[in-house]
């Protein structure tokens, strides 16, 4: 049986696997430090393992710990784990930028859930408001091996499967690849895009459209707009539509966006990410 170290197991997205290693045979040790992760482990009838008893046996750890600390997390944890076990860290940030400490002998493995996509097939009302994923809907998931041999990889993409069921594939890229999808693509850009959107509507009301009203039309219109824009439609934006958008762009988009996405970019967004204190330094470059 494989043995699991699950590091957080109380926290946000520690409780998200927590739940769904609970539904398999994995053998898993759920590590946990702070008073209210403890209190959600007892209300799962769960006893914390302590790490020092954890991680040594196990034969894959889990760090389910909030980006700007896993560098240190896994400087403690790495030198206690067992010769040919696997590290698995849930965001590419620490990974890409160096964080994790170099052990030759230990796999290192980076696994990030795509979240249940707008256009999907789910019927089930549960499934159809389970945003985040893990939990009823269906997902994709995007796995690094970032070091280590090919055997634990496959080894290392059945727990994955596991802690981000039901999953409906698994795209295998680096970490390079991963960084590039995020942050740059689905935070710096499209997180950014998505509250835009959201200030858009609200100017509406301000002006005083009812809320309600801009409301519906922006989400209904958001809607075929995406499928037109991904191709599930099957037709095209209107010409004056076409016209808007040339118009709007001038207004709304900078010139060179594209930039964001080169290697001393992404770099800097993720030392950003890591390192808040630094935004201000950007914003008086800007």
């Amino acid at each position: 049986m494989t043995t699991l170290a699950l590091i957080g197991a109380g926290g946000k997205m520690g409780c998200r696997i927590t739940d769904n290693l609970l539904k398999t045979p994995y053998d898993t040790k759920y590590v946990e430090v702070s008073e209210r992760g403890l209190e959600q482990l007892r209300q799962r009838g769960l006893t914390a393992t302590p790490q020092a008893q954890a991680v040594p046996s196990a034969d894959a750890v889990i760090l389910a710990v909030p980006d700007i600390v896993i560098g240190q997390v896994a400087s403690e944890i790495v030198p206690r784990m067992k010769p040919g076990a696997t590290l698995i860290v849930l965001d590419p940030a620490a990974a890409h930028m160096g964080h994790l400490p170099p052990r030759e002998d230990v796999a290192y493995l980076v696994a990030h859930p795509c979240h249940p996509p707008v256009f999907n097939d789910e019927t089930e009302p549960a499934a159809r408001r389970d945003y985040f994923g893990g939990i009823h809907a269906k997902q994709a998931v995007v796995c690094a091996l970032m070091q280590g041999p090919e055997g634990r990889y496959e080894a290392g993409e059945d727990i994955v499967r596991a802690m981000y069921a039901p999953v409906t594939r698994i795209h295998r890229i680096t970490v390079e690849q991963m960084a590039i999808l995020e942050p740059t693509m689905a935070e710096t850009i499209g997180a950014a895009a998505a509250m835009f959107l959201r200030q858009a509507m609200d100017e509406a009301v301000r002006r005083g459209v009812p809320p309600e009203a801009a409301r519906d039309f922006m989400l209904g219109h958001l809607q075929i707009e995406l499928a037109i824009a991904f191709g599930e439609a099957g037709n095209p934006f209107s010409d004056a539509c076409l016209v808007a958008m040339e118009y709007g762009r001038r207004y709304w988009l900078k010139e060179g966006w594209e930039r964001l996405f080169d290697p001393d970019s992404v770099r800097e967004q993720i030392d950003v990410m890591l390192h808040p204190e630094k935004l201000e330094l950007v914003r008086n470059k800007d």
